[in-house]
């Protein structure tokens, strides 16, 4: 049973986002009790303004990419279930009941996506897929458990939130998923162009390697 409801987002630069995003949860989770926490990665646009103004707990921290930013909030949760999600809207907030109710059968869930977009996930996610039997490894929409959170905690730098994964089926806990259809990319995500992209998520896959 699902008591409450710690939902986590990292930004950079999502101002506008925020606004759109922190109503459509509190819409979703107003017959639950609920926490949202939004890590700021020190954005120069004033999102920890709009942050401090509409989540429950916002804090800022030097830039050090998102999963570092999500761990930084998980540990800041005081509710059971955690629910990641990113914050440029790509991520539809309806599943975030599901993945919480679900949760009770792993100590991790994943919302994969049916579809990757770039070749580097797809690359990433093949790698890794049969070991963590994840579709989606890259997908930071996920339910976890916050008992497990201190020994998952990342070191590696940016892995996208590959670590934690790697990290949790190491130490034996349990991942499943869910399949979800993603919502469509916008113009200029945070990760950067086609080009930058694909070679930040290559190099994420090369940090997974040492974990």
């Amino acid at each position: 049973m699902v008591t409450g409801i710690s939902v986590v987002t990292t930004c950079y630069n999502e101002r506008t986002n925020l606004q759109q995003l922190i109503p459509r949860i509190r819409t979703i989770l107003q017959d639950t009790p609920h926490e949202i926490i939004v890590v700021d990665d020190s954005s120069p646009d004033g999102t920890l303004q709009v942050a401090e103004e509409l989540a429950d707990l916002a804090v800022s921290k030097i830039r050090e990419g998102q999963t570092k930013g999500l761990a930084h909030g998980m540990h800041l949760a005081k509710y059971d279930t955690i629910i990641t999600i990113d914050s440029d809207l790509e991520n539809n907030p309806k599943w975030i009941p599901k993945l919480a109710s679900e949760l009770a059968d792993s100590d991790i869930l994943v919302a994969s996506r049916t579809s990757l977009p770039r070749i580097s996930e797809r690359i990433f996610s093949k790698l890794y897929r049969k070991e963590l039997g994840v579709h989606d490894i890259l997908s930071n929409y996920r339910a976890y458990r916050r008992s497990i959170i201190p020994d998952i905690t990342p070191t590696k730098g940016e892995t996208f939130g590959a670590e934690f994964l790697i990290r949790a089926h190491k130490k034996g806990y349990r991942i499943t998923e869910i399949m979800v259809e993603p919502e469509p990319r916008r113009s200029k995500p945070r990760i950067g162009n086609m080009i930058t992209a694909n070679l930040r998520i290559l190099t994420a896959l090369v940090r997974t390697l040492l974990v």
